[in-house]
């Protein structure tokens, strides 16, 4: 009897691995589920290796869950350092490696998936994580972490690549900048717009990493005219040097951690300007690039990355800021310009408005969500992709939404100058 329970007990915390023809797993702790509640949180991670403080954050989220990676290929170089040395306490990691697309319907794998705490998407072929995860039990998997259960996702290189609403699939081999800038349509720029991964404050955003090595300022210039041309929504766009990360917290803001200023990391957020068509002047199929608006059609926000991740940009507005320096972006005929500037010329965002925060009760809500709004107020709710879901009238002060009907996930409330979200269950 002694010796049966210290084999279950080894068992339930060694380090072991596991092969299928399709997929190879590594685990590393304890392969007893745990019940915890993790924090929201999404990491974004420039390419050439992981900066420890941006992934102290992401485990810390977790909140001593489970930690699952995904990649398509390597081995297991995660599990011990996401598991002891980097000082946070997990109750396991597991790498699963996708030998191909058979993988994304496998129990084990899906149940993994679906009980992780913690995401993370290792650097790759960001084709293949397209490939073997859309529209299948991975992508809803990752994206009920996200929306539902609020817990934490991050990528590094191909892994972020994909953590756009908007994302360069890469299907057809990498794209430079004097290809997208000289046609944004040309054959290796396929992308792919709101239909894979749905990361809060991620909606309409394209992303691009290793921004230093290579130059890629030219086709992530590129890929939000594709945004516009594409959907005609307002195109943004977040990209890392390959040293530095992004750490998006539950209320928006957008945390830069890299070794600034011992080395020069920088994290960039581009938008539009708002002055007047914010779009393209020229954007067409073997047609150079034109997006001007006398020198400042983009504003472009570097920001220094720093050990302690205490420069950010809040998503909520695209605007306020701690640290960085704005830039104004422009390109005509193909050709990309890059000066000093000034930040957007704009009270408030095309898309944005800085609201008061509205309160929905119950949360989570099954049936019935309550709020209060001025009679007569319009009152609208967006899913997690944008899209309008419920439009009514409100005849008192205080509404009721019928939300019985609506698919489980998070959704955002909009009346009056008021915004609130809650979750549907």
């Amino acid at each position: 009897m002694k010796k049966t329970l210290l084999f279950l007990i080894f068992f339930a915390s060694c380090a072991f691995a596991q092969s299928q023809d399709s997929y190879t797993s590594y685990f590393t702790g304890d392969s007893a589920d745990v019940d915890v509640d993790p924090e929201f949180g999404v990491v974004l991670m420039g390419g050439a290796g992981e900066n420890d403080a941006a992934m102290q954050w992401f485990l810390e989220r977790a909140n001593g869950g489970d930690v699952v990676v995904l990649r398509a290929s390597g081995t297991d170089g995660y599990n011990d350092y996401m598991f002891t040395d980097l000082g946070v306490t997990v109750n396991s990691v597991e790498t699963i490696v996708f030998n191909d697309a058979a993988a994304a319907a496998d129990a084990y794998v899906i149940e993994q998936v679906q009980n992780a705490e913690a995401i993370w998407m290792a650097g790759g072929d960001q084709w293949n994580y397209v490939d073997y995860w859309k529209d299948n039990a991975i992508e809803d998997a990752i994206n009920n972490l996200l929306n539902v259960r609020t817990g934490v996702v991050g990528g590094i290189s191909a892994g972020m690549a994909v953590l756009g609403g908007s994302y360069f699939n890469a299907q057809n081999g990498t794209v430079y900048s004097d290809e997208m800038l000289s046609d944004p349509f040309n054959q290796y720029a396929e992308l792919g717009h709101g239909d894979f991964l749905n990361a809060p404050f991620m909606e309409n955003v394209v992303t691009d990493t290793h921004y230093d090595d290579p130059d890629r300022r030219g086709r992530h210039v590129g890929f939000l005219a594709r945004i516009w041309a594409d959907t005609g929504a307002y195109p943004k766009g977040i990209a890392c040097d390959e040293y530095a990360a992004v750490c998006i917290s539950e209320g928006g803001f957008a945390y830069c951690f890299g070794e600034a200023p011992e080395f020069n990391d920088y994290v960039y957020f581009v938008r539009p300007d708002c002055e007047g068509d914010v779009g393209p002047q020229v954007v067409a199929e073997g047609q150079p690039l034109t997006w001007n608006e006398g020198g400042q059609a983009l504003k472009a926000l570097r920001i220094n990355a720093t050990m302690d991740g205490s420069q950010y940009l809040d998503l909520n507005d695209w605007e306020t800021h701690m640290g960085g320096e704005w830039f104004d972006w422009s390109v005509e005929a193909g050709m990309l310009n890059d000066a000093a500037g000034s930040g957007p010329d704009c009270a408030v965002d095309v898309q944005e408005t800085e609201m008061i925060e509205l309160s929905l009760y119950p949360n989570p809500a099954v049936d019935l969500v309550t709020l209060k709004s001025a009679p007569g107020a319009l009152v609208e709710v967006f899913d997690a992709k944008g899209a309008i879901v419920i439009q009514t009238q409100a005849n008192t002060e205080r509404c009721l939404l019928q939300v019985s009907t609506l698919p489980t996930g998070l959704y955002t409330v909009v009346t009056a100058g008021a915004r609130g979200t809650f979750v549907k269950q």
